[in-house]
């Protein structure tokens, strides 16, 4: 499963709004529209920490 089709079905399950999850990883809620639409990819540092 690609990273953009995963990341939107877990934040689906986990009950989070694309601001919500932004709010989380201090990014944007347009940064997590992209990593969704697969328009960009997340700097991995960011989801480790």
């Amino acid at each position: 499963m690609e990273f953009n089709n995963k990341l939107y079905e877990l934040r689906k399950q986990k009950g989070l709004s694309q601001e919500e999850l932004a709010n989380r990883l201090n990014v944007s809620r347009q940064t997590v529209s992209k990593w969704e639409v697969g328009e960009s990819s997340p700097d991995m540092e960011k989801l480790v920490a």
